[in-house]
């Protein structure tokens, strides 16, 4: 029986999959645990339409990530830590940091795990920490760390 995927199935396959299973297996176990439809032409369509969809919002999200990177091209975050002589710093500046400061002054949401740069910045000057906002897409952020003695 041929069935359309409504979640990711170990070893039968991905979710939107059209794929050719036992007929009982079907009816007994994915069909009747909602993990997938009976491949019938109505269903077929539905999943055409969701297709069509859902490239429609992956091409709004890239370009809002676009429009995101272009924001962040002028934004320069200043952090104040402690530091001694010889610019040796007590401290650093994390990823956790950086988002905070980013969404309290300039209301940007960007989550921690999205940062490709994940060491804690400990060294005085501005550093560039770069940003995966979506798949391809990805923005710098500029840090500054100044020192206090």
């Amino acid at each position: 029986m041929k069935v359309i995927l409504l979640n990711d199935v170990s070893k039968v396959g991905k979710k939107g999959e059209i794929v050719e299973v036992a007929d009982g297996y079907a009816r007994n176990y994915l069909i009747a645990r909602r993990l997938a439809v009976q491949a019938t032409q109505k269903s077929l369509e539905i999943l055409d339409e969701q297709k069509v969809q859902q490239k429609l919002n992956e091409k709004e999200m890239e370009s809002q990530a676009r429009q995101t990177v272009e924001k962040l091209k002028p934004i320069l975050l200043q952090f104040t830590v402690k530091s001694g002589k010889d610019g040796r710093v007590f401290g650093s500046v994390s990823t956790k940091q950086i988002v905070q400061q980013l969404q309290q002054k300039y209301d940007i949401h960007i989550d921690k795990r999205k940062i490709l740069d994940t060491a804690p910045i400990q060294s005085l000057g501005v550093t560039q920490v770069r940003v995966e906002l979506y798949r391809g897409v990805i923005g710098t952020i500029r840090v500054q760390v100044l020192g206090t003695e």
